[in-house]
């Protein structure tokens, strides 16, 4: 058995069953071997993309794995691993690395050290017998504590050495943690005497499954919850006590039920401060439940701290609560100021989410999509940008992982990826992504991997024939060189790599090609609807 034969028996023996991948890697064509189906993209960024949203759908469950050649292929991959490093997402990056002779000759690109700043670890193959090792340190580390990814790196020249009978493997184990039982009588004393708490829940809710233990204990409490943009969907949207998700833009009521908080419960969340989350105020008192102790105090200082599994820790809340014989709350007053904020917000925005404007408003265009596909099991995702902020405060995201938020780094192009990746890893459910003309400059020729591997999404593009974001930054560029004038006619350009595709420009068309286009990914065809729209720059924030 050689190096590379190793390899693909123990990603095998641990659950793999998908290879998102671009050649030369001797791995790809061993791993087909063993029945890992090798899912080959346009681009290497495209490809931990989907490796990216396949371990996020299965809560870390199944893992991402991307394989890629060395030098460019390797190079070409660090803005993929990079935005899975920002989310916390465990994924296994396999890039081949230059022969051993080579390894370490410059300029030749060695990725077990240039990488580390965004891998949770990075280590190379020295001795080729050490591979059994060298795996199982690996999945250990994408299995337990905080997600990221983690690389291996394998020499060109060592595929195919000889290693005679490997160590035996055994699949690593998942283990959980859960808080002090000290921390938790503690933030629970601190939850019972607030005036007005607010959870603050983040994606740790969706990779430790904890969608139910969140829903009871804020209902046992009556808690309004507000969620992260990553944590978006943990907690239905329906939901009386939803206030919404936070991001760079936000509905309302999120920026009101934090800043009239006295206590903030901050539950599977990083706290971290970033430009893409809604501001955490300073004057309430804080509880951080997070896995990683590296988060405590690194943004915000918490009043209590816990470390540990946020499903874990829920129950463990929920217990103290009932050994203290709580009686659940009537949070019919709380639902009501809830949903008169939510109402007063979304009566200023009914002008731009129903207006029949040519070009058609971004705000419609989503409006309608979420009333075209309300009877579908719909996990959707945005890009960046405009998109991004236009899509999430509106989308009422009901069921856990109906929305795939992103972004402490935000990569034009990424919700493509995301997209397929979550079709390959929930194939029932209708995957779709929202971006802009900006974004799919930078990934679209990836949908030409949605036709050819059958992956059925379907791509919203909102074409403004611009940059909208960046009228206000690059005024003067603008008006002297045209440098935020982009665009093209990419219905034309997704028929020609195999899509079903339709262009609208009046508002009656949307509901009707959004239902076409649904109907063509069910029959098994990517779909790619081109909506031209205004260059609209109102944001739901403060």
């Amino acid at each position: 058995m050689n190096v590379a034969q190793a390899m693909a028996a123990i990603l095998k023996q641990e659950g793999i069953d998908l290879l998102f991948c671009y050649p030369t890697s001797q791995i790809i064509d061993e791993a087909a071997l063993v029945g890992i189906r090798p899912i080959v993209v346009r681009q290497e960024r495209t490809g931990l993309h989907m490796a990216d949203a396949y371990s996020r759908l299965t809560s870390g469950q199944k893992v991402g794995v991307f394989a890629m050649q060395h030098g460019p292929g390797t190079e070409n991959a660090y803005g993929g691993i990079a935005q899975a490093y920002a989310d916390s997402v465990p994924l296994l990056v396999l890039p081949q690395g230059y022969p051993q002779r080579l390894a370490g000759v410059k300029p030749n690109y060695n990725a077990a050290v240039s990488m580390r700043d965004i891998t949770k670890s990075a280590e190379a193959l020295g001795i080729p017998t050490e591979i059994t090792n060298i795996m199982r340190r690996a999945f250990s580390q994408i299995r337990n504590g905080r997600g990221g990814p983690v690389l291996v790196e394998v020499p060109a020249d060592m595929w195919s050495v000889e290693i005679g009978t490997p160590e035996e493997y055994t699949p690593v184990q998942k283990n959980l943690y859960a808080p002090n039982p000290e921390d938790v009588a503690k933030a629970v004393d601190l939850i019972l005497s607030a005036r007005a708490p607010v959870i603050h829940a983040g994606q740790g809710i969706h990779f430790s499954q904890a969608w139910g233990e969140l829903k009871e204990f804020a209902e046992l409490l009556g808690i309004p919850v507000v969620t992260t943009l990553p944590g978006k969907s943990a907690f239905p949207e329906d939901h009386p006590l939803s206030v919404g998700s936070g991001g760079l833009t936000y509905p309302m009521p999120v920026k009101q039920f934090l800043d009239e908080a006295d206590v903030i419960i901050g539950l599977g969340c990083s706290f971290t401060e970033t430009l893409f989350a809604v501001p955490v105020p300073r004057k309430p008192k804080i509880i951080h439940l997070t896995l990683d102790p590296a988060h405590l105090h690194k943004d915000v200082k918490a009043d209590v701290g816990m470390v540990g599994d946020a499903r874990l820790a829920l129950a463990a809340m929920l217990e103290e609560v009932r050994r203290r014989a709580v009686k659940p709350a009537d949070y019919a007053a709380t639902a009501r100021k809830i949903a008169d904020a939510r109402d007063t917000w979304l009566a200023e925005w009914m002008p731009k989410l129903t207006s029949n404007s040519e070009p058609l408003s971004p705000y419609r265009v989503i409006w309608d999509l979420q009333k075209a596909v309300k009877d579908e099991q719909t996990i959707i995702t945005n890009d960046a940008g405009r998109p991004r902020d236009q899509l999430t405060p509106f989308w009422v995201a009901k069921e856990p992982q109906s929305f795939v938020g992103w972004g402490k780094t935000t990569q034009l192009g990424y919700s493509l990826g995301i997209a397929m990746g979550a079709k390959l890893a929930c194939p029932d459910k209708l995957c779709i992504n929202v971006w802009g003309d900006a974004a799919i400059g930078f990934t679209g020729t990836d949908l030409e991997t949605a036709a050819r591997a059958k992956i059925p999404v379907l791509s919203i593009l909102l074409n403004n024939k611009g940059m909208a974001t960046e009228l206000k930054n690059i005024p003067n560029a603008i008006r002297l060189y045209s440098a935020a004038d982009i665009s093209g006619n990419y219905t034309e350009f997704a028929q020609s790599l195999g899509l079903y595709a339709e262009r609208v420009t009046a508002p009656e068309d949307i509901i009707p090609a959004v239902k076409r286009a649904v109907q063509k990914t069910k029959e098994g065809i990517p779909a790619l609807l081109e909506f031209m729209t205004t260059q609209e720059t109102s944001m739901s924030k403060a």
